[in-house]
């Protein structure tokens, strides 16, 4: 059964081509977003009246409340000042994730001892999911907030509004759009664009700032494009367009999260064709996505700006500089990914990698049950040629478990640095040549498995039924699973 090195290469290469090429014909078009030619350029500087320093040292109290929505009751807290009299009023939307009150409990009690009142609420968790995400519905949440502080004594009606971030970027304008209860809205990190461009941006960001290879993007952008999650698309300027309340919106400029010169671009087409104007853009240098340095403690102008403007209002709702602040630097555009065929979405991806799994069961299962019911067969041709290529379709087995587990720690490991806006870019290229090699390896043993298989049945050998049974399960299985890692770019050029 001894296959030659001419051979067994020769059989190495045409494979190899052979899948770079199913690979190209079968991907989508690749996610390749162009720079962007047009940019805000140099904007004027903040006025430095806007960021003065704000007294916010005042006595407030604090009221934990439970509020009805549909479906369910949010737990709640208010934070009002002490001092007697009628203040703005404003409600905080979650971004995306579990949404603990606590993320925002600093701002809350900041604004407040400054003379604002502020609830937060924790999001909700029935109706909401990582797949499943009604905007509409929480931006009915937010309104019944709304809707809580305006029964209050020492709120100002004429001043009560919402803030969201990030994801609330999307959910923010339906509940302006909808409800004149809403007075102003401030919008932080708002994305603007869709979702899918939005996260497709942050991801080629990241991966620039990791310094991964362009396979790297092609494996998760391909998996991106087969998503099937409808709020992906979901298409926000309708929404905005229905805002007629004064808007604030803030971004940061070190935030790789937000293409923040397209939302900007897109806030301001899209508010200035429902006819509003009232809008300030202020730009702060260094702040992250959540409006902090490097994760650490708010930007210095971020709290102040935000308090003036509320407690302005209506004197600071149509500034005499729209949009002022530091230089904001997007290098890419918010380029949509392609959509999936049919053969790349996740669905279908599932049922492939069911069908692998049951092929690798099917080999030891079948012979468990061949030896219970009296033993394998005895010919001496058997004895002599089976153990060895039984060996081949185990490690063929544990090279395809390796390679499935390593892609899906090689995702996990760019998520944490995305999040932690780390640059360990060796890790990255680590972790890649990790991919690449465990897939070139299953290819290699499936190549030399095949041969054996060959050579055997030309000398003679008579697989039995479960023998044959366990030479399809893996073999089949390890086959359909090398041509879905070119479909996913494993075994295309560049690197």
């Amino acid at each position: 059964m001894a296959v030659g090195r001419g051979t067994l290469g020769v059989a190495i290469g045409v494979v190899l081509a052979v899948l770079a090429t199913v690979g190209a014909l079968l991907s989508p078009p690749s996610f390749d977003p162009p720079r962007l030619n047009e940019e805000l350029g140099a904007i004027p500087a903040q006025p430095a009246a806007e960021y003065a320093p704000v007294p916010a040292t005042a006595p407030i109290s604090e009221e934990e409340i439970t509020v009805p929505v549909r479906g369910t009751a949010l737990k709640a807290t208010i934070r009002a000042p002490r001092k007697p009299g009628r203040h703005p009023a404003m409600v905080f939307v979650q971004g995306s994730g579990r949404g603990d009150r606590e993320e925002f409990a600093e701002a809350a009690d900041w604004l407040a001892r400054a003379g604002i009142v502020t609830l937060v609420y924790e999001k909700r968790t029935v109706g909401y999911s990582f797949r499943h995400r009604d905007f509409g519905l929480l931006a009915d949440d937010a309104l019944r907030m709304i809707e809580q502080l305006r029964r209050r004594p020492d709120v100002d009606l004429s001043r009560t509004g919402i803030w969201g971030v990030s994801e609330g970027g999307w959910v923010v304008p339906i509940a302006a759009s909808r409800s004149t209860d809403v007075r102003f809205v401030v919008l932080v990190s708002s994305p603007n664009v869709s979702p899918m461009r939005q996260v497709a941006w942050a991801l080629n960001e990241q991966l620039l700032r990791l310094h991964a290879p362009y396979g790297v993007r092609d494996l998760l952008t391909r998996a991106m494009g087969g998503v099937g999650f409808d709020f992906l698309r979901y298409d926000g300027t309708p929404a905005i367009r229905g805002i007629s309340q004064p808007v604030l919106a803030l971004y940061g400029t070190a935030d790789p999260s937000i293409p923040f010169v397209e939302s900007t671009r897109t806030l301001t087409t899209a508010l200035e064709e429902g006819g509003n104007r009232n809008y300030t853009i202020r730009f702060l240098a260094g702040a992250d996505h959540a409006m902090r340095i490097n994760g650490g403690p708010y930007a210095p102008e971020y709290l102040p700006t935000l308090g003036r403007w509320i407690l302005g209002l209506p004197d600071t709702a149509r500034p005499g500089i729209p949009i002022a602040g530091a230089r904001p630097v997007q290098r890419y555009e918010a380029a949509d990914v392609p959509r999936a065929p049919w053969y790349g979405d996740m669905e279908f991806l599932s049922l492939t990698l069911m069908l692998v799994a049951v092929g690798f069961i099917a080999a030891p299962v079948t012979e468990l049950v061949v030896r219970l019911r009296g033993g394998e067969p005895a010919e001496q041709t058997n004895a002599r040629v089976w153990p060895p290529i039984r060996g081949r379709l185990r490690r063929i087995a544990y090279t395809a478990a390796g390679l499935l587990a390593a892609i899906v720690a090689f995702i996990t490991l760019i998520v944490l640095f995305s999040v932690n806006q780390a640059g360990a870019w060796p890790a990255v290229l680590a972790g890649w040549l990790v991919v690449r090699v465990l897939a070139v390896l299953l290819l290699v043993q499936e190549v030399l498995a095949g041969l054996a298989v060959h050579a055997a049945l030309r000398d003679g050998w008579q697989p039995s039924r479960w023998q044959w049974l366990a030479l399809g399960g893996v073999l089949g299985g390890a086959g359909v699973l090398l041509v879905a890692g070119a479909y996913y770019g494993l075994f295309s050029l560049p690197w």
